[in-house]
């Protein structure tokens, strides 16, 4: 019964892996349907334009760039995924134990510096950043790349999401900020449940919602790793003032993006080698802090 038991939650644990994945392609693909809806059918709103030239110029320019965006977020989530991070498959023995080495009790190996075990990858990841529990995988060495640029087409499609979403906006608010537009904007799902508004107009202010939220999320999150990015540091070396790994904000760029990081972050397809091998990292000030540079402890009697 136990071993059944066991077998059971390790195929829920399995599949629950996955479900980060799916709800989040299931929401990309929802808002690019919605924004293509708007396009297509909704705009332009003035009757006398919608067969004209221009109308069709335009509708064929947001399409392309719906499709330039939708691209790169599935194909830098795709290869995020293929590229993991992990000392698996890496030999270390051979690399010679310096400054910055630990040893991991849970692989019962030497790990080099940067390089921190995940509990929920069950494996140590080169220059780990952190566990993104919206891709159920850690961030790291060999897919940093792939992280920043999919942060960065989600935050541009976001945005361009709710530019062409305001129009929900402004037919929401017609009758004024009553009790009913206030709702139908931050509680959909109630005024839904208690059928106030119908399943259409549900559907536009949730995604208009999410968009928003989304929108102010991972702009915030793609700022932070820029700085990260430009600091040299990961989100685990945050919290410390020193920066021993920073070369300088342009090789700093080029060892997450590549030695093409100038055109890396416009298609995931071009070839953009790291520098670097996740093992050795170049270092501008000792790893460990020295008894001059230590900050002052308690006054002793």
């Amino acid at each position: 019964m136990m071993r059944l038991s066991s077998r059971a939650w390790s195929r829920a644990e399995s599949c629950c892996q996955f479900m980060p994945v799916v709800i989040n392609t299931f929401l990309v693909l929802a808002i690019t349907a919605e924004v293509m809806y708007l396009v297509v059918v909704e705009a332009p709103r003035e009757p006398g334009e919608q067969h004209g030239e221009w109308s069709a110029v335009w509708k064929a320019t947001h399409i392309a760039s719906q499709l330039f965006m939708l691209g790169n977020i599935m194909w830098n989530a795709r290869l995020f995924l293929k590229r993991s991070p992990s000392i698996r498959g890496v030999f270390l023995e051979g690399a010679g134990f310096g400054q910055g080495w630990k040893y991991c009790y849970s692989c019962e190996t030497h790990i080099p510096p940067r390089c921190s075990h995940c509990s929920d990858c069950k494996a140590c990841v080169l220059r780990r950043d952190h566990h993104c529990v919206f891709f159920g995988q850690c961030v790291g060495f060999q897919n940093y790349r792939y992280f920043l640029s999919c942060l960065l087409y989600m935050s541009a499609g976001l945005l361009y999401a709710v530019v062409l979403n305001s129009e929900v906006f402004m037919l929401v608010l017609q009758e004024g900020l009553t009790l009913h537009s206030t709702m139908l904007l931050l509680m959909p799902w109630i005024m839904l449940l208690i059928g106030q508004v119908t399943p259409r107009a549900f559907i536009f202010a949730f995604i208009a919602d999410t968009c928003v939220v989304g929108c102010l999320c991972v702009s915030a999150f793609l700022l932070f790793h820029v700085t990260l990015m430009l600091r040299g540091q990961t989100t685990r070396e945050w919290y410390s003032s020193r920066r021993p790994y920073s070369l300088g904000w342009r090789q700093n760029v080029c060892e997450c993006l590549g030695q093409r990081w100038y055109l890396a972050w416009l298609c995931p397809l071009i070839p953009s080698p790291l520098p670097g091998d996740g093992i050795h990292f170049q270092v501008t000030a000792p790893l460990a802090e020295t008894p001059s540079t230590a900050a002052p402890g308690p006054p002793t009697n």
